[in-house]
């Protein structure tokens, strides 16, 4: 028996404070308030309450492409009939899974597994996979290169001119980037200390990240300078996106014909509903994690949006039922 988070409410100034943090998730508690409209001990009471809640949590997260940390496999699921809640549970609780959502479509699940090389990938999809005796069948397809990521996802919640102060200098998205197709570079002992550590807080001070991991706050600080600078350390803000006003969250698969995959790429990733996309292997080689403010906007999305793709061969759609993990965290549900 499946055990779902409990539902949970916000109000306005929740729902601001949330998108200046989704637009820089360590951003000055003094920009925040002013861009919310509020004062900075109201604002940093509003973001404690909703952290201890479990709606809001602020992580690192690195850039698996641009570093030798790992390697992504987006796996769609189908159960036994009756068992993908059961399922579910079990694939959770997984340190191996990083994304995790219920979903309608041609699939019952949607699970990103995290490995270190192609040997741990192996094991965790043949060998050790969490429930395999209530999965009838498996399609997975690797993810190669992220056209752009959930920390660049503006809510649309703030004024433009928010993202222009709020947003760190160092930020683009992967097909922005110069660099972006340089060969991944190794992080140091330091470094990987440090980037395990935001991934659970986000926000932690240098001073609170230095005490705890033995070393000095300047080399902490660099560490850390050196990780945002270099496009591999970006910070993300988890929350449901119902509670910001975006009750159709979903995945899209698409196939496109190679020589316009770039081309289609950067423009899906420009779309304000984009959340992440990037190119993958297998059958569809383009996959997206969207939002739209209705279900009833994805027709038109389907038809204007994914419709006028460039080099567009098939299109498949997986709508999210409840998502019970982002960025490696279990989160409160949002309230229908």
């Amino acid at each position: 028996m499946t055990h779902l988070a409990p539902v949970a409410t916000v109000d306005d100034l929740d729902r601001r404070v949330i998108a200046a943090l989704q637009l820089n998730g360590r951003a000055p508690w003094s920009a925040v308030a002013r861009w919310v409209g509020t004062s900075e001990t109201t604002a940093q009471r509003r973001y404690k309450a909703l952290c201890e809640r479990g709606v809001l949590r602020v992580v690192g997260s690195l850039e698996l492409d641009r570093t030798r940390e790992g390697s992504s496999m987006l796996v769609r699921v189908q159960a036994r009939p009756g068992r993908g809640l059961d399922l579910a549970d079990q694939l959770a609780v997984s340190p191996d899974v990083r994304f995790l959502a219920v979903v309608t479509g041609a699939a019952d699940l949607i699970v990103d597994f995290v490995a270190r090389d192609n040997e741990e990938m192996m094991r965790m999809l043949f060998t050790d996979l969490p429930g395999a005796d209530l999965i009838t069948s498996t399609e997975a397809v690797a993810v190669i290169r992220a056209f752009t990521s959930a920390s660049m996802w503006d809510t649309g919640l703030l004024p433009v001119e928010a993202a222009a102060e709020l947003r760190p200098a160092s930020l683009a998205s992967s097909c922005e980037r110069a660099d972006w197709d340089g060969a991944p570079k190794a992080l140091t002992g330091l470094e990987q200390e440090v980037a395990a550590a935001l991934k659970e807080d986000g926000r932690a001070q240098v001073s609170t990240l230095a005490r705890s991991l033995g070393h000095t706050e300047s080399g902490v600080a660099r560490a850390m300078d050196r990780l945002i600078s270099r496009g591999i350390l970006q910070f993300r803000t988890l929350v449901e996106p119902s509670l910001l006003g975006y009750d159709a969250e979903f995945m899209v698969w698409l196939s496109i014909e190679p020589d316009r995959l770039d081309a289609a790429g950067r423009q899906l990733a420009r779309h304000p509903g984009t959340k992440f996309l990037g190119a993958a292997t297998g059958r569809f080689n383009l996959v997206g994690h969207m939002v739209l403010p209705r279900r009833t906007d994805l027709l038109r999305y389907t038809s204007d949006i994914i419709g006028a793709l460039p080099g567009l061969i098939a299109s498949d759609v997986t709508l999210h039922l409840a998502t019970l993990k982002y960025s490696w965290h279990r989160m409160v549900r949002a309230a229908v």
